[in-house]
């Protein structure tokens, strides 16, 4: 068996697609390791889930940066260079990259987003497919490009939009979703890459 992907997640929050990433990677036949969780907020509650699962958790505050968004990026990006990161898989990571991040890590770097994209790019995706009178939601792994939600399409889950659907309803349902999806696709993705 070949060494492992070394990938990367990026949160801001609890992290909950970068748990089902986690627990995909314990399975023995799993091509990608979680070597480094890292967050742009200290208060991530997903830094200590990693750290209890004996994964490196790493803070690169956003805070001290201030408005010099490509000057926070250049110091995430030194961090996962010295580690040795061959993947990044942001979760929830709740900033828009500039161009210099996506550039380092052009056909590297995968995200999650709520909705059967190209439809419903950036946020409130679950009221808007409600709104628009949708009869199915879901969610997409791609790679990540300088338009927001706009890179290829890796994989996509559809989920119903039932009769009382509400956004938050519909987003748990979505989530569900998301947990199985991005380590599949993960898995596959850097399965292609080797």
């Amino acid at each position: 068996m070949s060494a492992k992907t070394k990938v990367a997640v990026l949160i801001s929050g609890r992290g909950s697609n970068m748990e089902a990433l986690v627990r995909a990677a314990k399975a023995a036949d799993c091509p990608f390791e979680i070597a480094l969780v890292l967050a742009n907020k200290p208060d991530a509650g997903g830094l200590a889930t990693a750290a209890a699962e004996g994964i490196e958790a790493l803070c690169v505050d956003q805070k001290p940066f201030g408005k010099d968004r490509e000057a926070h990026e250049r110091a995430i990006d030194a961090a996962l260079r010295e580690r040795g990161i061959q993947v990044i898989a942001l979760a929830g990571y709740m900033r828009i990259l500039t161009p210099f991040l996506v550039d380092a890590w052009e056909g590297r770097m995968l995200n999650i987003h709520p909705s059967l994209l190209p439809a419903y790019p950036g946020l409130d995706t679950h009221a808007r497919a409600i709104a628009a009178g949708d009869a199915e939601a879901g969610c997409t792994v791609h790679l990540v490009t300088a338009g927001v939600d706009e890179g290829p399409i890796l994989g996509q889950a559809r989920v119903p939009i039932l009769p009382g659907d509400d956004d938050h309803s519909l987003a748990a349902r979505v989530l569900e979703q998301e947990h199985k999806l991005y380590a599949a696709t993960l898995s596959a993705f850097v399965t292609e890459r080797l």
